[in-house]
């Protein structure tokens, strides 16, 4: 299929300040995919089947904005599934399908450089997979069982991915070879303040065009630096935690939006797991930049260890967030997910996010234009109530 790609390597270079400015960001993409209205978008790209005129049981039709979000939803977590798929091919254990990993056989180099962060990573990233994998099929499920179209994806599966050992060598969606891992999430929740607020956060560490998984076997072993694979597994554990949080932000902004009460539960409940998700990776992110691990340095990325460093919004070994600002200024700081608006966390700005991540690379203007057209639409839903 011959596509005319928007190049995220290119069009969005990572710096130390790439996400200070969020709003910025989110017009500069808006322009680049040409967003004039969302309705002249080809939504209709992702949705299969027909609506059914009925229900099978689970009640009336839902309203537009319900499905809206919901569709969006699916569009998400099959983007997530396919990414974390591709953690779990290489990186991950067991033998639930679809994850094809022989559990007697020796530990690879990359889960090795994985369980230095928690001897259970794999396992770890294997339960998340499979979570995600659930999510996107209960869903589409549920979509059409209200009478909604469920959301498909398959025709973008046009990437290529890893070609390492344990690799299926099946399209791929994303790309996880040249992130720009936006790792402000890390100093965001050791802050007292809160985005939603104006507030900005600078990069943990700076992450620019890096790969997250092994590309080929010889990234197994670089004898030029031993190094090399723990570089790109610590790279994966704050990639763990960027997909994470972003998750937990946008499930509890769409949340404030539904108006039926079992969307509500449906988004409650899946958003709960995405915050169960951050927490795991907040202390794998932290674990990558200690000892015995940090310091560790693969050309020009380094992880430094962060107990040594006078900046308690370095602080390693806190996982839980630090209580900010919430509702008022004038109010006690309190504990809570943030972002929580459409502005930072809600369907479109998930899409630049994940854009400027580089998950994109190499994907059709199509495959965004549609993408972008159904988070305007989940972002546009209203409680009707």
């Amino acid at each position: 299929m011959k596509s005319n790609t928007l190049n995220p390597m290119n069009t969005s270079p990572m710096n130390n300040n790439r996400n200070t400015n969020p709003v910025s960001g989110r017009r500069s993409f808006m322009k680049r995919v040409g967003l004039a209205g969302a309705a002249a978008l080809p939504v209709g790209a992702f949705l299969t089947g027909k609506a059914r005129a009925g229900s099978d049981g689970f009640g009336s039709r839902l309203s537009r904005g319900d499905e809206a979000i919901l569709q969006f939803l699916a569009a998400a977590e099959l983007i997530e599934a396919d990414l974390w798929t591709q953690y779990a091919e290489l990186g991950g254990i067991g033998k639930n399908p679809p994850i094809e990993v022989d559990p007697t056989e020796k530990l690879n180099a990359y889960q090795l450089a994985l369980s230095n962060l928690d001897a259970d990573g794999p396992q770890y990233i294997s339960s998340n997979t499979l979570d995600e994998i659930s999510h996107a099929n209960f869903l589409n499920a549920y979509l059409e069982s209200r009478g909604s179209s469920p959301v498909n994806l398959d025709e973008f599966r046009t990437l290529k991915g890893s070609t390492a050992k344990g690799s299926t060598g099946i399209g791929r969606l994303t790309n996880l070879m040249h992130l720009n891992v936006d790792t402000s999430w890390y100093v965001r929740y050791r802050s007292s303040t809160n985005p939603d607020f104006g507030a900005t956060f600078p990069q943990a560490v700076s992450i620019s065009n890096r790969t997250a998984i092994p590309i080929t076997d010889a990234d197994f072993n670089n004898p030029n630096n031993p190094n090399h694979i723990q570089v790109i597994a610590n790279t994966a554990a704050f990639h763990f935690g960027y997909i994470e949080q972003g998750g937990s932000s946008l499930y509890a902004a769409m949340s404030q939006k539904v108006t039926d009460p079992e969307v509500l539960e449906i988004t409650l409940g899946i958003g709960g797991d995405e915050i169960a998700h951050f927490l795991e990776w907040v202390d794998f992110a932290g674990n990558g930049v200690q000892a015995p691990v940090a310091p560790v340095s693969d050309e020009g990325l380094t992880f430094p260890n962060f107990f040594n460093s006078p900046d308690p919004l370095d602080q390693p070994s806190l996982i839980f967030p630090v209580p900010c600002e919430f509702i008022s200024p004038n109010l006690p700081r309190v504990s809570i997910i943030r972002p929580l608006t459409d502005r930072f966390g809600g369907a479109v700005a998930t899409i630049v996010s994940f854009f400027n991540d580089g998950l994109f690379f190499g994907q059709s203007q199509r495959f965004l234009d549609a993408l972008v057209a159904l988070a305007a639409e989940a972002d546009a839903a209203s409680r009707g109530i």
